[in-house]
């Protein structure tokens, strides 16, 4: 197979290239992480990780780790420039080997990776195949769907693969606690109904379900999801409407999330929007993106975006100007 052969060529240094994987638990190693594809069995610390999904490079870097290899998910430029994921990158990027579930190989190979993650995507059988001939492979938690585990799994599953587990859960800890204090200054968020939308086109609304880890991250903070989002939704991550049933969203809470700097004048334009009583009791609010980048932060949910999203969030929910 091509991939295999490439696997023994040059792709930088171990020293320019890697982040070794500071300090795994003395003994931790050998581990045996169980995925949606059977077991991996990682018998060292790793010192070349490539992660797959689009957010798993964040619970590496929070576990000391400097991903060698990542896939690039909102086209960052330049890669790693998220503010909670910065610092630690310390200017040294990873090789990008792909985007949402297109994973280049050759690159892969080439990075000569001792430990290969990918939680947080869609990696199929195929894929996952190829890629335990590289290097050994964790994939997906088993008992979800791709991209419905919640963050907490794929964090322990992460930090078992890099023999860090009690590391790994004091960071868990660390953001539980970060949740409950938020939910004790805000008890009159506890059961509100809130939704997540993105206006991608003009009459045309993305709505999120709560397996989203937009939702996942407010409902920590005690808002629920409408019960009808979801059966729309089905088992996928988000369900599209059109204005004619903007009904659906017309929650206590309701936040947008955009690209387009003219989202929200379009969006107000529409009548059937203005109509609803979250509009007119103007408790919606616009939120980019990037610039800053508070979707993104939504959006990938991980130990190192949570807490920066809390600090901005939070204060705009509560009617103030985040930060």
């Amino acid at each position: 197979m091509a991939v295999l052969a490439i696997s023994a060529c040059g792709g930088g240094s171990d020293e320019d290239t890697a982040g070794p994987a500071a300090s795994a638990t003395a003994g931790a190693f050998p581990v045996t992480v169980a995925h949606k594809y059977g077991t991996t069995e990682i018998k060292s610390a790793p010192t070349r990780v490539v992660t797959l999904g689009l957010s798993d490079q964040d619970t590496a870097l929070a576990l000391g780790v400097k991903p060698v290899g990542a896939v690039d998910w909102f086209k960052e430029r330049p890669y790693g420039k998220w503010p909670w994921a910065q610092p630690l990158w310390g200017g040294t990027a990873p090789e990008i080997v792909g985007e949402r579930d297109e994973f280049n190989f050759e690159k892969i190979a080439a990075l000569k990776p001792d430990l290969i993650i990918a939680q947080y995507s869609g990696m199929t059988k195929e894929n996952y195949d190829t890629l335990s001939q590289i290097a050994p492979t964790v994939g997906q938690p088993k008992e979800y769907g791709d991209y419905l585990a919640p963050w907490q799994a794929m964090t322990l599953a992460i930090g078992k693969a890099l023999g860090k587990q009690a590391q790994t859960e004091e960071l868990i800890a660390g953001i539980d606690k970060k949740f409950a204090d938020v939910r004790q200054q805000h008890p009159d968020w506890a059961g509100k109904t809130v939704a997540v939308v993105d206006p991608f086109e003009p009459g045309q609304y993305a709505v999120f379900s709560s397996t989203d880890p937009k939702l996942v991250f407010l409902k920590e903070m005690g808002f629920t999801v409408p019960a009808e989002i979801d059966k729309l939704a089905g088992k996928e991550n988000a369900t599209v409407i059109s204005s004619e049933r903007l009904d659906l969203i017309d929650v206590d809470r309701l936040l947008f999330l955009t690209s387009d700097p003219g989202a929200e004048k379009r969006v107000t334009a529409d009548k059937v929007y203005a109509g609803l009583k979250v509009a007119q009791e103007k408790r919606a609010v616009f939120l980019p993106y990037e610039e800053p980048p508070l979707g993104g932060a939504l959006s990938f949910n991980t130990v190192l975006s949570i807490p920066y999203a809390i600090d901005q969030v939070v204060p705009i929910l509560a009617g103030g100007t985040g930060k």
